[in-house]
């Protein structure tokens, strides 16, 4: 009896010696959550830098002289400033849709279309804020200010051209199989940018200044120009970003090929 107790004691105590971190439950130690590789947190890294700095960089507009005129805008190609970044918002997810999966891509997505919110929020509870220099804080509402119309038409744009972007991408898939992921990637995105586009040029720099009096409104011609050149940059990209998209994701694989899969969706 003496012994069988002592051996009930010292039992428990093996587990005290030496450290120790605290024991998984059953159910964390059957599913271990996987880490996050480099080339993960780096495309949703891209994306997410990328959809925030076209948010605060759209209100400006950039105008380029071409050496030939165009119909409508003749030779001189007008657009917001954000264009180049939303382009690579979708080269980030095409890159992130391939190596892990579309429907993690589309989470990825939809949390950044969330976060827009959370930027509109920042934004304008800065410039609520008191401000130690009126001058100073009145050039800040008239630059950062003008984010609040490029967040609402990047809303409602993102909502209808990803949409539409699925749409068309899972259309053309049913036709062709795994094979022609070019013809998938530029028509899908080269359809849904048409889309977006014309939503987020046409509240951004139409409906929000004439009905909120945010942003600037810079008439009928100007937001007609602004539609084309930003889309005739897009459809540069969408034609451009293909096989870029084929070197990010052959590099990641030769690299790291157990921490890609192949999109089954």
């Amino acid at each position: 009896m003496e012994h069988q107790q002592g051996s009930d004691e010292t039992t428990p105590s093996t587990h005290d010696h030496g450290p120790r971190s605290p024991s998984p439950s059953p159910s964390a130690a059957s599913t271990p959550a996987p880490t996050p590789t480099i080339p993960q947190v780096s495309l949703i890294g891209l994306f997410v830098a990328a959809l925030v700095t076209a948010q605060v960089t759209a209100a400006k507009v950039l105008e380029f002289s071409l050496p030939f005129a165009l119909p409508v805008t003749g030779a001189e190609l007008v657009l917001p400033g954000a264009a180049l970044a939303y382009a690579l918002t979708f080269l980030a997810s095409d890159c992130y849709a391939e190596l892990y999966g579309r429907r993690a891509a589309q989470v990825v997505v939809n949390v950044g279309f969330a976060l827009n919110f959370v930027v509109l929020v920042l934004v304008w509870s800065t410039i609520a804020a008191p401000a130690q220099d009126p001058a100073v804080a009145s050039e800040f509402a008239n630059v950062l200010g003008a984010s609040t119309n490029i967040v609402i038409g990047s809303l409602l744009a993102y909502v209808v051209s990803q949409n539409w972007d699925v749409l068309v991408f899972h259309w053309i898939r049913d036709r062709t199989g795994r094979e022609k992921l070019w013809l998938r990637n530029i028509a899908s995105t080269a359809s849904s940018q048409a889309i977006d586009t014309v939503i987020f040029v046409s509240i951004a720099f139409a409906i929000a200044p004439l009905t909120l009096g945010v942003g600037f409104y810079p008439g009928f011609e100007g937001v007609v120009g602004l539609i084309i050149g930003q889309y005739l940059l897009k459809l540069a990209i969408a034609v451009l970003d293909t096989p870029v998209v084929y070197a990010i994701v052959s590099f990641v694989r030769s690299r790291n090929g157990s921490g890609a899969v192949e999109a089954s969706t």
